[in-house]
């Protein structure tokens, strides 16, 4: 299917809480990116910003080199500056769905490590105009991100 969300790059946040050594509780934000659209009934730009709460299952033991890492949850995308190919306005509702995580942590020393993961998100977005819907687009980005965290 070739409608949806296509492109953009964006920095990164996430914290989480380690209820076991192996099971976390993840928050994750992106920062807002710039995506061109392409869907039924419009093709232009949209600025997206991801958040996603998930939990996690973390395998191994806390202290080993490489510790791989899965991640169901549930995200929400909400959009802004919506222009069509005209530069003029349109709207889309806020993409809501499932979301799942696989990447691995590096430990560097007991408290640093750096981090590889991919996401990807699965939901889609009505798009409007003048309050009318006038047809979807799919959201299913896969992300790809790098990272160094800390444990306090």
């Amino acid at each position: 299917d070739s409608r949806g969300l296509k492109g953009g790059s964006a920095a990164s946040l996430s914290a989480a809480y380690h209820i076991t050594d192996n099971i976390a509780i993840e928050a994750w934000a992106a920062d807002k990116s710039e995506h061109k659209v392409v869907g039924q009934g419009v093709a232009g730009s949209v600025k997206a910003q991801p958040y996603a709460l998930s939990g996690q299952y973390h395998f191994g033991q806390t202290g080993q080199a490489i510790r791989p890492y899965v991640g169901l949850g549930y995200y929400q995308a909400e959009f802004k500056d919506e222009r069509d190919a005209n530069g003029q306005p349109f709207g889309m509702t806020h993409a809501k769905g499932a979301m799942g995580t696989v990447g691995a942590n590096f430990n560097i020393t007991e408290r640093w490590f750096t981090r590889a993961e991919a996401r990807y998100m699965k939901g889609d977005s009505d798009v409007t105009r003048g309050g009318q819907k006038v047809g979807e687009a799919t959201v299913d980005p896969w992300t790809v991100g790098v990272g160094v965290g800390s444990r306090f």
